[in-house]
């Protein structure tokens, strides 16, 4: 009889298939950190890019989080209804409006953070802190090289 547990299936061991099991566990851990203070993965992107780069239209703010527009408007609802964000007409266009970030906002902003790190750390545990730097400069490098090969603007992915 076949020792099956002791074999591996060569599609198994193919980086594509190791990378998207492995996303599918950092997927999994996010959704749960966040989902746990009620809250989502745009909203942390949209909390942290406000407080990285300050208040900004939608459509800037879309850009900057690589939130799709229709996406955006649903994320800026929700977190206005929360007192996350601000929303007020633009003084230099009324047509647009300009979100900030709130103190509430940066208060949960920082909750995210907290759970993110756990997260981070659960799905990184076997990897000693020089090995998560190398993994993550390696990732990196392969994201970069498909963008620019899809043609994703730098801003995107930077």
């Amino acid at each position: 009889m076949e020792d099956l547990e002791s074999e591996t299936a060569r599609w198994a061991e193919m980086p594509s298939w190791v990378l998207g099991q492995t996303a599918q566990h950092g997927s999994r851990l996010v959704t749960s950190a966040f989902s746990s203070v009620g809250a989502r993965g745009y909203h942390y992107r949209l909390l942290a890019t406000l407080d990285d780069f300050g208040a900004a239209s939608q459509a800037t703010l879309g850009r900057r989080s690589g939130i799709h527009l229709s996406d955006m408007v649903a994320t800026v609802n929700e977190l206005a209804e929360l007192g996350l964000v601000d929303r007020a007409p633009d003084p230099a266009d009324r047509r647009r409006n300009v979100i900030s970030l709130t103190a509430a906002g940066k208060r949960q902003l920082r909750r995210l953070e907290n759970r993110l790190a756990a997260a981070q750390q659960e799905l990184l545990a076997p990897l000693s802190p020089d090995e998560r730097r190398q993994l993550t400069a390696l990732l990196s490098t392969l994201l970069e090289h498909h963008n620019r090969r899809a043609g994703v603007p730098e801003t995107r992915w930077r």
